[in-house]
């Protein structure tokens, strides 16, 4: 026999909005963009020097996270900003923070 649920359960198409985003953020790239990013707007060679990748490497990442809603971007003159415009990255950080392995 089944026991009742005590909490109210999200809604699958809840959950599976949140499976794409956490998709595209399972990238140990991508996360330290957003990580980086939430502290200021950046430009695609800061990000490249940050995370000592080929600047189109990290275009694919940044187009990537915009196609999704997770970053957005800024032009002035010649230079193009991104910035992250959805918080889910930052709880998402959060709980990574606070899940670090015990130190031994």
């Amino acid at each position: 026999m089944m026991t009742a649920t005590r909490h109210k359960l999200i809604p699958m198409e809840q959950l599976e909005k949140a499976v794409e985003v956490l998709r595209v953020l399972a990238h140990p790239h991508r996360l330290r963009i957003c990580d980086l990013l939430l502290g200021e707007r950046m430009a695609v060679g800061e990000l490249a020097e940050h995370l000592k990748i080929p600047p189109n490497a990290v275009s694919q990442h940044l187009n990537l996270m915009k196609a999704h809603g997770i970053l957005d971007r800024e032009r002035e003159g010649k230079t193009v900003y991104y910035k992250v415009v959805d918080k889910r990255p930052c709880w998402l950080l959060d709980c990574i923070r606070g899940h670090q392995p015990a130190e031994e």
